[in-house]
């Protein structure tokens, strides 16, 4: 069931005060990665991660509409999410840059699928691409896991424009 309902009241706010606001909100790092057709490798860093469903096992994450890796990421059956540990703010900052490659120096195994687990995270979710809803100015993915591993760590935190470092594992 997919449920719209008209739009809000005029906003008080602009979009600067709403970043401001939700920079508030501390989240784990995430570098999606996938495969093209060509064998070339594509990666993302985002913030925009959530579980879904238990039962399937589902997640999500968000992508603008105006990124360059749309029609990849949109189109492709299979992707990989990635969570960062504490030490890998390097990651975060290489697959969130403008360099061409974006695998460059990154050590990764490949999936069952063929998709690249970055070595080294605390967590990594191989998903279908099950479903996309647009909404606002992001595409939200839901994927369907269908594999995941995990490697207990201190995490890698982004809150108020900056990264930050989890002691507990």
């Amino acid at each position: 069931m997919h449920t719209r309902y008209p739009r809000a009241d005029t906003r008080q706010f602009d979009t600067g005060h709403f970043r401001q606001a939700l920079s508030q909100f501390a989240t784990g790092v995430t570098v999606i990665t996938t495969r093209l057709a060509d064998g070339s490798l594509l990666g993302l860093t985002a913030s925009s991660f959530n579980s879904v469903s238990l039962d399937p096992p589902l997640v999500l994450w968000s992508l603008g509409t105006r990124a360059n890796s749309l029609p990849v990421f949109t189109g492709n059956s299979h992707y990989v999410i990635n969570i960062l540990g504490a030490e890998q703010a390097h990651l975060a900052q290489q697959f969130a840059s403008k360099v061409e490659d974006r695998f460059a120096g990154v050590n990764y195994t490949l999936s069952r699928t063929g998709q690249p687990v970055l070595e080294g995270v605390s967590a990594w979710f191989e998903c279908h691409n099950r479903s996309q809803y647009p909404e606002g100015d992001h595409i939200i993915f839901v994927g369907e896991v269908e594999h995941c591993e995990v490697q207990p760590q201190p995490a890698l935190v982004f809150h108020n424009g900056r990264f930050i470092k989890t002691d507990a594992v």
